[in-house]
Parts: structure tokens; sequence; C-alpha cells
């Protein structure tokens, strides 16, 4: 069965990259790894899009876990969609989800992943209340 995201997710963010030629792998393909550099790509695009960009000297977002599953390959030259989801919000936490396609190619989903999202206050070292602005939109 094909993972890809919970119905129960909100679309939150999207944005269009290039797949660089240096992305590749010796088997002509974008290397798993980097699927999970566009997965922070996307998710500090939004970060940064809300103003609530990691600050070491304050708060932001700590990943406790990432996933990625690969449908199909992709190649370079293209141009990646990537769409991003949040669901299950907490205390201090919530749950993110990337689908990864071509702009080409709308609705065929290449990969899917995501992450689990903690809100820390840095100095502390410590889990704190999401920021309202930040527990509004993924409510």
């Amino acid at each position: 069965m094909r993972f890809l995201v919970p119905d129960d997710k909100k679309l939150t963010h999207e944005m269009t990259f290039p797949i660089r030629w240096g992305d590749m792998d010796a088997m002509g393909h974008v290397n798993n790894t980097l699927y999970f550099r566009y997965l922070e790509m996307v998710r500090l695009d939004w970060f940064d899009a809300l103003g609530l960009a990691p600050n070491p000297a304050g708060e932001g977002p700590v990943i406790v876990n990432a996933f990625c599953n690969f449908y199909q390959q992709l190649e370079y030259p293209a141009q990646v969609l990537a769409k991003h989801y949040v669901r299950n919000p907490g205390r201090s936490s919530f749950d993110t989800y990337v689908t990864l396609e071509r702009s080409d190619r709308p609705g065929h989903i290449h990969a899917a992943g995501g992450a689990k999202i903690v809100w820390v206050d840095f100095p502390k070292q410590k889990s704190t209340p999401l920021p309202a602005a930040l527990r509004a939109l993924v409510s």
C-alpha cells in the first residue's frame, strides 16, 4: 500500500525548485539522501514565510523524526513542486508532510515524507508551547 499523506491534513505551503545536476547519483537519478534535503528546504521556506525562522538564541523547530517514501525516481532536468501539510497539533509539537512531484506532471507524486516538529526553547534545551500564530495555522 502506498503511503502519501493522511486525509485529515492541512495544506500550508507550496514551493517549486529545480533539480540540480549535482543532485544526481551514479545511477542517473536524484540520490535518496537529497529527498531529505528537499523536505528540509520546504519546511524552512514555510517557517521563513511565517517569520518563524529558527533562532538559536530563542525558540524554533526541532525535528524528532523524519521519513520519506520513494515512489518514482526524479531526474535532471526538472522542476519539483513541493506541497507542505500539517496535522496533529499538540502543546509543543505537530506533524508535517510533504509531497514531491514534477511541476510538469501535477498530481503525480514521486515521493512523500515528513517529520514530527517540536517547538523548543534553545537556550533551555526543552520544549515550549507553540507560538499562538503558529498554533492557529496548524490547528
